[in-house]
């Protein structure tokens, strides 16, 4: 521990993980008492009286009463409160609204109560516990860590609420635990420029040798820092020594004057960073933070592709989930490192579970948490102080096993995001275990990828469009996209019956080095936060790919499906 307040912080999530453990062990009785709660809190908002919920006594109850409803539903409500309304979704005033990352269609809203913080929060700190005892099972420390996120609101309703991100939100209601937590100022997250804020927070983290931890919630955005450190290390070693803050960064005047006076001329430490580039060649963060214990991101879902470059930055410094959470709800608590799976987040909402087989019904039967069985998928549907009923995010998650009672999921995939070309359905989740299948055959490093359909044909070719990482050649792209055909085949069979049939084979298109980083900044310049920044892994927009470079396109030649497989 490096501080008192890192001490009393660890306690704390300590207390919140032995009181989440001690629920999975009744996870129905828990369940039960949050839903009945909740309602008995909403029941005279005008959502409240609409759905009725003063007379639902029972979990029966409640899913005969309460309809479950898209985010459609729920818009003219948000857009009242957004002006001001009160005790339309909640009975208490709204303090934020969190806006979605808007990465699979349209930004919604979702209005933020202090109830609702304090339901995610015991989430967080719980998940924080389950970290600090696995760095003690390991001999590891626990100590401050990098995030370089934006503090920074999006703007004021008319009606006075300020809105976001959540993870500008989160900063900002808990400003007192991050400073004691994080290891660079509060004021550098200030910073509206997204390089010159992440080139100010590495330089105040390269300041602490003992720094312990990178977060960030996507694993593309840790890599990004990886990348700036990497790119800019000899300038952050530079301004180091001198104790100030490169000069050409887009800085606002006064953040500026109040960093500078935070920063101090450091040239040990510089000397021993820069003798580390001139031996190494490059800085990594396992070379500048020898102690490294840990890096918290997204894990599941479009996460596994990026994390397969991980090692080559953090060697095996262990990867923890924290919590699987969006905008709209927090769904689970991660009990391991290195593990997809985490505890369902009994005290953060009330979970229903739509099965597979339910999925295209217009009224679906739903599963309570303790009815889901392992190794089935699920769509999952939550009820939380946002005001939000049996809500469909769209996300599809599986159930890997169980935590005493509790349900142990992964998130696959965001429904709506699917790819056909006929009725074959290739999800994300299905792209990113090709790949990974391929990167293990042909000792292959990506910068990115990203799945389309060609523009003219119908059905349409699938277009496998990559990006080479820095350093990497192709030799044979033929036998890369028959393989590329051999294991979509295998791992999705719908797909192998249509190409059976009417679609036409797969074309391989290898982008420009830079291609996928102008798609991120297309991406920041439609609104997208840098903090959400993600991209997907397939697109049925047929443009979203549009003027990028091909330095090489080839079709799948018919023979070439009948070639061995690689040895």
């Amino acid at each position: 521990m490096t501080s008192l307040s890192l001490s009393l912080l660890a306690a704390y999530a300590a207390y919140h993980k032995v009181k989440l453990t001690r629920k999975t062990l009744q996870v129905y009785t828990v369940q039960e008492r949050f839903l009945l709660n909740l309602l008995q809190a909403h029941r005279n908002t005008e959502m409240g009286r609409n759905l009725g919920l003063s007379s639902i006594k029972t979990i029966h109850q409640f899913r005969e009463q309460v309809p479950i409803l898209p985010y459609e539903s729920y818009e003219p409500y948000v857009d009242r409160i957004s002006k001001g309304e009160k005790n339309v979704l909640n009975p208490e005033p709204v303090v934020y609204i969190n806006l979605t990352s808007g990465s699979t269609g349209n930004k919604k809203q979702v209005p933020v109560t202090r109830s609702f913080q304090a339901s995610l929060r015991r989430a967080d700190l719980a998940s924080m516990g389950f970290a600090i005892e696995l760095l003690r099972q390991q001999g590891l420390e626990f100590g401050k860590t990098l995030l370089p996120n934006s503090a920074n609101l999006q703007g004021v309703t008319s009606g006075g609420i300020p809105y976001g991100p959540v993870s500008v939100g989160s900063i900002r209601k808990g400003r007192f635990l991050f400073e004691q937590a994080f290891v660079h100022p509060y004021g550098a997250l200030q910073i509206a420029d997204s390089l010159a804020r992440h080139y100010v927070c590495l330089l105040f983290a390269l300041r602490d040798r003992d720094m312990r931890g990178m977060t960030a919630n996507f694993p593309m955005l840790i890599l990004r820092t990886c990348g700036y450190l990497e790119r800019y290390g000899e300038d952050l070693i530079n301004d180091l020594e001198t104790g100030a803050i490169a000069k050409e960064l887009k800085l606002e005047p006064h953040i500026r004057v109040k960093l500078e006076r935070k920063l101090f001329p450091a040239p040990d430490r510089a000397a021993e960073l820069r003798q580390i580039l001139k031996i190494e060649g490059r800085l990594t963060p396992k070379q500048a933070w020898s102690g490294l214990s840990y890096i918290v991101t997204a894990q599941g879902g479009t996460s596994d592709f990026y994390l397969q470059h991980f090692p080559d930055y953090f060697g095996d410094t262990p990867i923890f989930g924290g919590v699987y959470g969006s905008a709209e709800a927090t769904f689970s608590v991660y009990p391991k490192f290195n593990s997809e799976g985490g505890i369902l987040a009994i005290e953060s909402g009330f979970f229903e579970f739509i099965p597979e087989e339910q999925w295209e019904e217009e009224n679906p039967k739903t599963l309570l948490a303790t009815e889901v069985q392992a190794n089935k998928l699920y769509r999952i549907l939550v009820t939380s102080y946002s005001g939000f009923y049996r809500y469909d995010i769209g996300d599809v998650v599986q159930v890997l096993g169980f935590y005493n009672q509790a349900p142990l999921i992964a998130f696959r995939y965001r429904r709506g995001g699917l790819l056909s070309s006929t009725t074959e359905k290739t999800t994300e989740s299905h792209t990113i275990q090709v790949m990974q299948a391929l990167h293990k055959e042909f000792n292959l490093r990506l910068d990115d990828f990203c799945i389309t359909l060609s523009e003219q044909e119908f059905p349409a070719n699938y277009i496998v469009n990559i990006e080479l990482a820095a350093g990497e050649t192709l030799s044979n792209p033929q036998a890369f996209l028959n393989r590329f055909e051999y294991w979509l085949r295998q791992i999705n069979t719908p797909y192998g019956t249509v190409r059976d049939g009417q679609v036409p084979p797969p074309r391989l298109r290898i982008l420009k080095s830079g291609s996928f980083n102008i798609i991120r900044q297309r991406q920041l310049k439609k609104g997208m936060p840098d903090s959400q920044l993600k991209l997907p892994h397939i697109s049925e927009n047929r443009s979203f790919l549009a003027e990028l470079t091909i330095e090489h396109e080839v079709t799948l030649s018919e023979v070439s499906i009948k070639l061995p497989i690689p040895s």
